[in-house]
């Protein structure tokens, strides 16, 4: 199954999304945005991007896990991994937002039925 995009909507009333792997599993999560218009900005720009590897910085936090961000060809960030246990599981996450990146299915969790 190919991965999706979901955006939501924190409690001061901000937006963010999240790209989720084929599995479900998060594998990008975005800043907050005051408006759903930036946050889908922000998803048009991973699709854009995630293709390619230069845009990729592979990080290390302060606790020594690795983790990476994507980045805009502006060298904003676009979206941030989580902490990984080691690189070659950080290198698959990054292959993984390469692949599932690219998706058009977006799942808006502000919309209330």
């Amino acid at each position: 199954m190919a991965g999706w995009y979901e955006i939501s909507q924190a409690n001061d009333g901000q937006y963010r999304f999240v790209l989720k792997a084929g599995n479900s599993e998060v594998i990008l999560t975005s800043e907050l945005y005051k408006a759903k218009a930036s946050a889908l900005n922000g998803i048009e720009s991973v699709q854009k991007n995630s293709p390619e590897d230069g845009r990729y910085d592979r990080l290390e936090a302060k606790n020594g896990k690795p983790y990476f961000n994507l980045k805009a060809a502006n060298h904003q960030i676009i979206g941030t991994s989580q902490l990984y246990g080691s690189e070659q599981s950080r290198d698959k996450g990054i292959e993984s937002v390469k692949h599932n990146g690219g998706s058009e299915t977006i799942k808006d969790l502000t919309i209330v039925t």
